[in-house]
């Protein structure tokens, strides 16, 4: 083969996989675990690799950490992605382990995207790791103990990675610029390179490919950050629609708005809807945020909900937008009481240990002369037509002791409420 048929074979391969470092010493990133004391680094330093799990979002390095764990210990390096493996591909490769192991070589198996692996070829795996007959890496997208066996996880550590920080991913840039074009600067002006960082969102892979493209591309003069949003695709937010970043949006909108933080709130809802996320979901956890954290705290909440829910499915996007930022200010500014659920809770708990006690005859319906004769309706009080338009009667079943339920707080309309309670307490106790 020549040296120009060499060239054009090796810039067929993308620039993330020619510059990624072949040791961990020359990772960018993740110090937590790569620093002194950091979990990777003390596997490296005591010669001893254990099992592990790489949970982080796309781009920050786990495939590159696996790989430089097999260069810096000498082992042999079988990739394996659990897209497009089963059961039988995992056994040729762990008699391969075997062999390498007869003959005085260890093997690090690396399996990308692990938690695609349904139960039984995750189960499958280990024996192997009981025996060592590998060092097994794990990649994955997704929340480990919501994904994996336990069986498999009790045999891991677990790597958390997080996205690269701005400082990484200029340091990054940098190091590519170098590698593309030597003393050929890319044509970005100073303020497009910390646009490119920001765009790149934590995710070396998508700078990466942005410095391929811009070294290939023929542009007389340096961009702008205007430009370079023209020039390339803007990378989306990281979310999805059902996997860990759609319930860690989901969350961060709920807890700011029970942290009366609007400001907090409304930058993830703004998050979810510029990631693609169902506007009804968002709207459904919102309403059903009015119910359970603000309650009788402030009525109009749930009412707003539901409106602005209907204004929103009437209208839709961009207009109903407004519907969904007014309804997420209110609910963030509104006074916030979980009063009525806990009533909900403790009413229910009291009726499950109460048995099948029936209601007092007072408060029972006489349709019938037998049921008349019977006591059922005796005693019974019409309120609005008493002084106080309140009897103070019972209302609890024989036998069982007035309980409470509902405490309302001194907060929003709720103290309202509680003076309303307060008086016909006092009421009662006069009467009874």
């Amino acid at each position: 083969m020549s040296k120009s048929q060499s060239k054009t074979i090796e810039k067929s391969v993308p620039l993330a996989e020619r510059m990624r470092p072949q040791t961990i010493d020359d990772i960018i990133g993740q110090r937590s675990l790569l620093g002194s004391t950091g979990l990777v680094r003390q596997m490296v330093d005591s010669g001893h690799l254990s099992n592990l799990l790489l949970w982080g979002p796309p781009g920050c390095g786990k495939t590159t950490i696996a790989r430089a764990l097999a260069k810096t210990t000498d082992m042999e390096f079988m990739p394996m992605s659990a897209v497009f493996s089963g059961t039988a591909d995992i056994k040729k490769v762990m008699e391969a382990a075997k062999m390498n192991r007869e003959i005085g070589r260890g093997t690090l198996l690396f399996i990308d995207e692990i938690h695609r692996f349904n139960k039984t070829q995750q189960d499958t795996l280990l024996p192997y790791l009981e025996n060592g007959t590998v060092v097994f890496v794990g990649a994955t997208t997704e929340n480990p103990s919501f994904n994996l066996n336990n069986a498999l996880l009790s045999r891991c550590h677990i790597g958390v990675l997080t996205p690269l920080s701005a400082e990484d991913l200029m340091g990054l840039l940098d190091r590519a610029e170098k590698f593309v074009g030597g003393n050929n600067k890319l044509p970005l002006s100073i303020d497009s390179r910390i646009h490119l960082c920001q765009m790149a969102d934590g995710d070396a892979r998508f700078l990466l490919n942005t410095v391929e493209y811009l070294s290939n591309a023929n542009f007389k003069e340096s961009l702008s950050p205007k430009e370079l949003d023209a020039a390339i695709q803007k990378r989306a937010p990281l979310s999805d629609k059902s996997g860990d970043e759609h319930y860690n949006l989901i969350s961060a909108v709920h807890k700011s708005l029970r942290a009366s933080d609007t400001d907090a709130a409304l930058y993830w809802t703004a998050r979810m809807m510029t990631s693609g996320q169902d506007p009804m979901y968002l709207f459904r956890r919102l309403t059903r945020f009015a119910m359970e954290d603000i309650g009788l705290a402030d009525p109009n909440a749930m009412q707003l909900a539901l409106c602005a829910w209907q204004i929103y499915e009437r209208m839709g996007s961009p207009e109903g937008d407004l519907a969904l930022t007014e309804l997420v200010i209110y609910l963030g500014t509104a006074p916030k009481s979980i009063a009525n659920y806990r009533a909900q809770g403790a009413a229910c708990r009291a009726a499950q240990n109460s048995g099948s006690l029936v209601p007092p005859k007072n408060i029972l319906n006489a349709p019938t002369k037998m049921m008349k004769n019977l006591g059922f309706g005796a005693g019974y009080v019409y309120e609005p037509d008493t002084a106080d338009g309140f009897s103070g009667q019972n209302c609890f079943p024989e036998g069982m002791s007035r309980q409470t339920f509902y405490t309302p707080k001194e907060i929003g309309f709720e103290r309202e409420i509680k003076k309303r309670i307060d008086y016909w307490n006092g009421l009662r106790s006069k009467k009874s």
